[in-house]
Formats: C-alpha cells, sequence, structure tokens
C-alpha cells in the first residue's frame, strides 16, 4: 500500500480537481494524475469521474476516499507518537494525588523523575478532594480506590491491599477470632472514605460484613495512621501506608485469616489525542515503581 497514493486520491476528492490538488500539494498536476491512476489500476476499479470542470468520486470512490483519511490520520497519529516519545521531557509537569499515596509513592517517583529530568520541573498537589484535571490545569492524576465513571481517560498500574489494624499496645487490649467480634472495639473511621464504617471480610467462601462504631471521626488518611499508631483503636488502611509500620511491629494487622477488599491504582488524565513526554515518561516510571513493589512481595498481592 502507497500512502502518498493515498494522500493525492484523498487531496483530489477534498480539493475537486486535480489542479487545485497539485497546487494544495505543492507537486506537479501530471504527478497528481499519474499517481491516481495508479492507484486505481491497485484496486481494481474507478474511483472517480473526470469531466472538463470538475472530479467527482464514484460510489466506490466515497467509500474509499472516507477509509483514507481513516488510514492516513491513523499513519500522522503514529508518527507523532513516536516523535514525542523520542523527545525529552521539558517545562512543568502538574500531577495531583491523595495525601497518602502521594507522600509514600508518588514523592519519591517524582525525585527520581526531577534527577533524571532536570530541563523538566514539577508541581505535586496533595489532596483528598478530587481536582478537575482540566480546570486546575493538571497533566496527569493519581486516584486511589474504585474509580468512578468519567469521561477522563484512565489507565490502572497496579492494586492494593486493606488491613484491619491496630497498635502493638492496642493488640493487647482484646482477642478476635471473627470479624463480629471486633464491631464494639473503639474505631478510628477514616471519614475521606466513601463508606468508611461498613467492611465486608472474606475468608474462603465465608463473608461477613460488620459494621464499625467509630470512636474518633478523622477526614484525612495519614492522620488516621497517626492515630492508630497512637493506641487509638484500630482502622482499616492501605498497604502502602502500613507496610513499613506492619514489619518493624509498630502496627499489628488484625485477623489476617480474613480478606478485606483490594482496590486499584489509576492514573487519569484530561482528554487529548496525545500526551505529552513529561506525562509519558513520568507514568513510565510510576509504573516501573508499582511493579517493583508488587513483584517484590510487599503485601499488594
Amino acid at each position: 500500500m502507497n500512502l502518498n497514493r493515498l494522500a493525492y486520491f484523498a487531496a483530489v476528492v477534498d480539493a475537486g480537481s486535480f489542479t487545485r490538488a497539485a497546487e494544495r500539494l505543492g507537486i506537479t498536476k501530471a504527478v497528481v494524475s499519474q499517481q491516481v491512476a495508479r492507484l486505481e489500476r491497485d484496486v481494481g476499479t474507478t474511483l472517480l469521474i473526470r469531466t472538463t470542470r470538475r472530479v467527482h468520486p464514484t460510489e466506490a470512490g466515497r467509500t474509499f476516499h472516507a477509509r483514507c483519511l481513516s488510514v492516513l490520520q491513523q499513519a500522522e497519529d503514529a508518527f507523532d507518537e513516536l516523535a514525542q516519545a523520542a523527545a525529552e521531557p521539558t517545562g512543568t509537569l502538574r500531577i495531583a494525588a491523595p495525601n497518602d499515596y502521594g507522600t509514600s509513592a508518588v514523592v519519591p517517583v517524582v525525585a527520581a523523575f526531577s534527577t533524571r529530568y532536570a530541563a523538566c520541573r514539577v508541581e505535586l498537589t496533595l489532596g483528598d478532594d478530587t481536582i478537575d484535571l482540566a480546570s486546575g490545569g493538571m497533566d496527569v492524576a493519581i486516584r486511589v480506590g474504585w474509580l468512578a465513571d468519567s469521561s477522563l481517560q484512565a489507565r490502572r498500574i497496579g492494586t492494593f491491599r486493606q488491613f484491619m489494624v491496630c497498635g502493638a499496645g492496642f493488640a493487647g487490649r482484646f482477642q478476635a477470632g471473627d470479624p463480629q467480634d471486633l464491631a464494639g472495639l473503639p474505631f478510628v473511621a477514616n471519614m475521606a472514605l466513601r463508606e468508611p464504617l461498613l467492611w465486608q471480610f472474606s475468608r474462603g467462601d465465608d463473608e461477613q460484613t460488620v459494621r464499625m462504631r467509630a470512636t474518633i471521626a478523622i477526614d484525612a488518611t495519614p492522620a488516621v495512621l497517626a492515630a492508630v499508631r497512637a493506641g487509638a483503636g484500630l482502622s482499616v488502611l492501605p498497604d502502602f501506608l502500613v507496610r513499613d509500620e506492619l514489619a518493624t511491629g509498630r502496627l499489628v494487622q488484625v485477623l489476617p485469616e480474613w480478606r478485606l477488599p483490594s482496590g486499584g491504582i489509576y492514573t487519569v488524565y484530561p482528554a487529548a489525542r496525545f500526551r505529552p513526554p513529561k506525562v509519558t515518561r513520568f507514568v513510565e516510571m510510576l509504573i516501573a515503581a508499582e511493579q517493583k513493589v508488587e513483584s517484590g512481595g510487599q503485601g499488594r498481592r
């Protein structure tokens, strides 16, 4: 398939004549006419009806013209993507991420990105409110949890687990052999979640739903962690926030044989045909960091 011939044919249909098509393309009329004639021989049918005043596509020509435009657009897109992939990140990269995941996972990647691409400045906005990417001027946002339906473009880059945890000192104050035993215990509710008190536990085919009793309610996940660490009670926290705390023994996982629902980690973008190199490079580094965590058996399987 000769893309030039497709482009010449499409130009003739759009311009309505060989002369005007040649002028737009910056080549001679003879070259355009010759290449279109060869295209008709290639496809084995007449694509254009030629008159002294104007050129009209046949029925087959109209169908073929629509296909040509699609093929040419795809070729242009592929070229642009390759050109962008070869470019170095520049300008300012604006990222939005939730406080907890942003602090524990995104900040280290931002630091590595800034070291590798010194010509690119990074602005990282941390917060648990969902930011409108377009009005906020964001290039990419990180969303953690269960993604709502959206017109934005999203890509799942990882998963996380949730653990019911408590401080090491608090663990000695109760005994629990079953999720229902937890319902009456002090609980630090994370009000940043859509449903902070109702939790579904599963173990094999057994599933139990428990409604916890909030003795403390906090609207920021890092502060929930601080309260649990201080011995305020139980809470459910994501693995990326408590992994080190569990490893050192500062926190204890409650009923580890029971699982809580896992969630997704997503990169979300404003609607656009192409993403600049600064975005693609950063996302590549974030995905690599996520894959390293998951393959390292650090609690997100």
